[in-house]
């Protein structure tokens, strides 16, 4: 008996180890999985500028859903941009990672990131024409519903996302990371955007005073807001590029995962509020 049960559990490994093999070689032989996502890019313009943005959603998501402008950091439309419309992609929503700079333009020095920026926001006419482009294509695509729309910036571009909902443009929620908030255009009663604000309470970019007015102004308008400062965490503390970008050029510059993530998972709890997900 005991010689039937040695050989009984003999022959079950071997089956049991056989059928994994057999599995696993016909997952290698059907490939990886085929990708649902699309990523695609775009060209859009004002009377005076051609932009070049990217286009990022799901196909396994089922009809229309809310859109997001993606808007960039000084650096300008760059990998990191299109790599954030590619997460709220997966996220189930379609994301259009904007150009601010007219013809895909980028920064190589900061010197230029500085210069590209100020233009845009000294000239607040042309940027808003600019955006207004961005949130006419995103609006026109098959899988967004025009009606439910937020639009999110990082650095240079939390203060563009900033001050167009302070501009009253048509938003539902607004987000901004690592983003100034002395602005071309101050909170005001004209805001109609659910307002969050994300930044690193040792970013030696935003001064506590810059802060105090913006939030004083915000109580004053009445819009619903909430401003987050991580401690410890510095300027570009999303940005897993900072640290290297911030030795090349010497630049207070840090990428801290802690505040990353934890400031990813407010803007999906404020999106998924705003839009009842």
């Amino acid at each position: 008996m005991k010689k039937i049960s040695f050989l009984t559990i003999v022959l079950l490994t071997v089956f049991m180890v056989a059928c994994k093999t057999d599995k696993k070689q016909a997952n290698e032989e059907a490939g990886p999985a085929e990708s649902t996502q699309v990523g695609e890019e775009v060209t859009y313009s004002t009377d005076s500028t051609t932009m070049k943005g990217y286009l990022a959603y799901d196909k396994a998501f089922e009809g229309k859903r809310p859109g997001i402008l993606v808007v960039h950091e000084w650096w300008g439309h760059n990998d990191y941009t299109r790599e954030r419309a590619r997460m709220l992609a997966e996220l189930g929503y379609t994301a259009l990672a904007v150009d601010m700079y007219g013809d895909g333009k980028q920064a190589k020095h900061p010197d230029d990131a500085g210069k590209f920026s100020g233009m845009v926001m000294r000239n607040i006419d042309e940027a808003k024409a600019r955006f207004h482009a961005a949130l006419k294509l995103l609006k026109s695509q098959q899988t967004v519903d025009s009606t439910r729309i937020a639009a999110i910036g990082y650095c240079f571009g939390g203060s563009v996302v900033l001050t167009m909902a302070n501009a009253g443009e048509d938003l539902d929620a607004v987000a901004a990371f690592h983003s100034g908030v002395q602005l071309p255009i101050m909170p005001n009663e004209n805001i109609k955007a659910r307002i969050l604000v994300c930044n690193g309470a040792a970013d030696p970019f935003v001064s506590e005073e810059s802060v105090e007015a913006f939030k004083r102004a915000m109580d004053e308008s009445g819009a619903e807001y909430e401003y987050i400062a991580y401690e410890g965490a510095q300027h570009a503390f999303t940005s897993k590029d900072a640290d290297s970008l911030g030795q090349k050029f010497n630049l207070p510059l840090a990428y801290q995962e802690k505040a990353d993530k934890e400031s990813w998972k407010e803007l999906q709890e404020l999106l998924n509020e705003t839009f009842n997900k």
